[in-house]
């Protein structure tokens, strides 16, 4: 005696080795033995053999007309057997009856199962759109298939052209493109950057990474929106001065200028002057709209993407040969370098040079500061700034800056062509703490120190950074700097580049004008509006760092130079000599913190942004400040 029965969702069949009348021992066609319930028999038979009867049965099956079967079936549940047999027109043997309930059992979208080899037809309404459904199943499926086999090719499927920043950076693994990117990175051995740039649906490595961050912090793109023009105050007096700037030679959103003035007694008044794009446009109007929605203007090497448009930047910011709108802090000092009191006005300041590092720095310098050299135009301001710098300094307690820190200047030639894509890169150091550096920074630090407090003392919020315990934070009230060593500091010097010194420019034009702040004490919208900027602020210069990263690492390739030196760090970290690059060195030997070695660079990788390098000697041993140096 053999048996048809179903095991774990598919048909078997053996042989009856005891009936036990409720249960069965059954050993399959495979000879494995099984305990069976009788209830789960769905056909006795003798011949033919269980393996024949199988081969048989599903043979026949995929011969019978589906549709047919559905239209000849009756609209009341039965039985395999009972349907076999109309069908047949005879008692089915067992290798019919198989057959007609394999077919049955294989067209679940039309016949529907009610219990052991019992079945009942699909109604029509639903067949109908099952087979719909069924149809759009496999259209989808030529179509995943067909964007496959083009990504393999080479080619970018039309489907993706306007979806390609979704496919690399937030992929929807449920359509039919990201099926179809993800099987062809599975045939290719490519991930999915990598076969995209083969495809051609990026221009560059650097294309990933600048769409990546736009793609995340930008999803409506950089153009701006409309707005109405900023009004330009007309009406302001003229200081009486001859105000300059000092930025590097890309600056274009010019945010402070100084000046001095001297006064009976060899005394001076020294100005500092901020650009006023606050008194152009008010708050709630679409220009802020703008602003906040960037908060500030992201800096990348070779580009940016300004905070604001470049009409209201060209209408505000402090370009010589003009009178600019500006909040100016007068600083009244006397011959000892003694300041004796402060005013801060607001009105248009001529501005008459604008001064770059690249030309200053080469003659305004320590060397100049401590030998008699010649002179040139502003050596005697500049001279007297740095003076004061150095006292406001003292009186903090805290130094500018670190001295021993280098800075880098990233600049990139977009005209030129390199193997990596468009763009050859080149870094600069920069020793930081230079005079130009302190004489900047203490003035902007004395800037904001004044002007947080004078919000403060007029109990109108503000803007502050605050920093105590080590932790940097924003507050909207006034509290100390420990870093800076001031009571308070609110930023204010660079309203055309950070939406944070905006905000505080419409409290300060407040203040001085004695009309109702922008926002008021306890203002929710303030607190938004600082927790967003803060978080903003934070992903931009992450980006910046990643960025910088990918141009040192583009740098290593077009430089292709066999060995460099680094300084180690800590463990298998080590920081390159000659660019802002850290790297992990595997093959690094147990060094001291400071230690100078030797490297190769053996390989890179422009989408990660890695660098594989071999140890090859230790140069030097540090001493005791150079391993305090190295730690970071």
């Amino acid at each position: 005696m053999f048996v048809l029965f179903e095991e774990e969702g598919s048909f078997k069949a053996g042989t009856v080795l005891a009936d036990n009348d409720s249960s069965l021992q059954v050993e399959n066609t495979r000879g494995k033995r099984v305990k069976l319930k009788r209830a789960n028999v769905l056909l006795e038979f003798r011949d033919p053999a269980p393996a024949d009867l199988l081969a048989r049965a599903q043979d026949a099956a995929s011969g019978f007309d589906t549709d047919f079967l559905w239209s000849v079936c009756g609209d009341e549940e039965f039985a395999f057997t009972e349907f076999a047999a109309d069908y047949y027109g005879h008692a089915p043997n067992a290798a019919e009856a198989a057959a007609m309930l394999f077919s049955l059992h294989a067209a679940p979208m039309w016949f529907h199962r009610r219990g052991k080899g019992r079945f009942r037809k699909a109604p029509e309404d639903i067949l109908r759109a099952a087979k719909v459904g069924m149809e759009k199943k496999r259209l989808q499926a030529e179509a995943i298939e067909r964007m496959r086999a083009e990504l393999v090719a080479g080619r970018l499927p039309a489907e993706f052209g306007a979806i390609v920043s979704r496919l690399l950076y937030r992929p929807d693994r449920n359509s039919l493109e990201s099926k179809a990117l993800e099987a062809a990175c599975v045939d290719r051995g490519l991930s999915a950057a990598r076969l995209l740039l083969e495809c051609g649906a990026l221009s560059s490595s650097y294309d990933y990474h600048r769409q990546r961050f736009l793609f995340e912090q930008f999803p409506e793109g950089t153009d701006f929106p409309s707005y109405e023009p900023p009004v330009v105050p007309i009406d302001l007096p003229c200081a009486e001065v001859a105000a300059f700037s000092i930025d590097d030679a890309t600056t274009t959103e010019i945010d402070d200028a100084f000046s001095v003035t001297p006064q009976p007694g060899g005394n001076w008044r020294i100005g500092i002057h901020i650009a006023a794009p606050a008194l152009g446009f008010a708050r709630g109007s679409p220009l802020d709209a703008i602003a906040r929605r960037r908060l500030s203007t992201v800096y990348m090497p070779g580009g940016k993407i300004t905070m604001l448009p470049d009409d209201v930047v060209s209408a505000f910011t402090l370009n010589e040969g003009s009178a600019r709108p500006a909040i100016s802090l007068y600083l009244d000092v006397r011959a000892d370098l003694t300041i004796t009191s402060h005013e801060s006005r607001i009105e248009r300041v001529p501005v008459v040079a604008n001064l770059r590092h690249h030309d200053i720095e080469t003659i305004f310098n320590e060397a100049a500061l401590t030998k008699s050299g010649s002179d040139f135009p502003w050596k005697k301001e500049l001279t007297l700034l740095w003076e004061l710098a150095t006292v406001l300094e003292a009186g903090r307690g805290k130094p500018s800056g670190n001295g021993n820190q280098v800075d880098y200047a990233f600049s990139v030639d977009w005209e030129q062509d390199t193997p990596d894509g468009s763009g050859a890169i080149s870094i600069s150091p920069r020793l930081r703490g230079s005079p130009l550096d302190k004489l900047v920074s203490e003035l902007m630090i004395h800037a904001n120190s004044t002007w947080g407090k004078l919000l403060d003392e007029a109990n109108v919020p503000g803007l502050y950074r605050v920093q105590g315990g080590g932790k940097v934070r924003m507050a909207t009230v006034a509290s100390p700097h420990e870093g800076l060593g001031v009571d308070c500091y609110a930023w204010s010097s660079s309203p055309l580049r950070r939406y944070a010194d905006l905000v505080n420019q419409w409290q300060i034009i407040a203040v001085l004008n004695k009309t109702a702040p922008a926002f008021a004490p306890r203002s929710t919208d303030l607190l938004e509006a600082m927790r967003v900027f803060e978080q903003a602020y934070a992903e931009y210069i992450e980006f910046q760092r990643r960025i910088e990263r990918y141009w040192c690492v583009r740098w290593l390739r077009q430089n292709n130079a066999q060995v460099y030196e680094a300084t180690v760090l800590r463990d298998n970290l080590v920081r390159l000599a000659d660019i802002p690059l850290v790297i992990r060195m595997p093959s690094l030997p147990p060094q001291l913190p400071g230690s100078k070695i030797s490297l190769s660079v053996v390989g890179s990788d422009l989408i990660d942004v890695e660098v594989d390098a071999r140890y090859l000697a230790t140069l030097a041993e540090p001493g005791l400040d150079a391993r305090e140096e190295a730690e970071y």
